[in-house]
């Protein structure tokens, strides 16, 4: 599960922008990465996916914490996190 950026060797901006999952590409021609992380999460919720396990943990501030979603409990990291931000 991933986002790609495919950029051209001549300039910075981006070629391409899609989402892989299970190693297909689902969907492509994004424009933007932003965009990109949204519907990654839409795509997790419709198709009822885990977030990968070395990644759960950033998933999980990125829906509670950066986009305000699902705002059930946080785990103890996520918490700790919040924490260090509001200092």
């Amino acid at each position: 599960m991933g986002i790609f950026v495919i950029k051209d060797t001549a300039g910075n901006e981006a070629h391409d922008v899609g989402i892989v999952l299970e190693g297909v590409a689902v969907l492509q021609d994004l424009h933007r990465v932003a965009f990109a992380t949204s519907m990654l999460f839409g795509l997790i919720y419709a198709l009822n996916l885990q977030y990968p396990r070395k990644l759960r943990f950033t998933f999980e501030i990125l829906q509670k914490l950066i986009m305000e979603l699902d705002g059930g409990e946080l785990s103890i990291k996520a918490q700790h996190f919040k924490s260090k931000l509001h200092q």
